[in-house]
């Protein structure tokens, strides 16, 4: 239990970055199932219209540092990798 007034402030800040958190880890989570299903269908037209997308999505998440920038460049050099072979 917090017993300073900035630590019970700290305290409801923290719960409102989490649920942004959340919302953020849930657009990345799905973009990358979205990919993975493109993929798993053989479906290299439709995934390259969405790489752009997904590059753009994966890049704003770990802009704000729900995800780690290393691995968000990581899923896309992967993705990208498998789109064009």
């Amino acid at each position: 239990m917090p017993n300073t007034k900035s630590a019970i402030r700290r305290v409801r800040r923290v719960k409102k970055q989490t649920l942004v958190n959340r919302v953020r880890k849930g657009k990345y989570k799905a973009a990358n199932k979205l990919m993975e299903q493109l993929l798993k269908k053989k479906d290299k037209s439709e995934a390259k219209k969405y790489l752009s997308k997904f590059q753009s999505i994966l890049m704003q998440v770990a802009k704000s540092g729900a995800v780690s920038k290393k691995t968000a460049s990581r899923k896309i050099s992967r993705v990208t990798k498998n789109i064009t072979k």
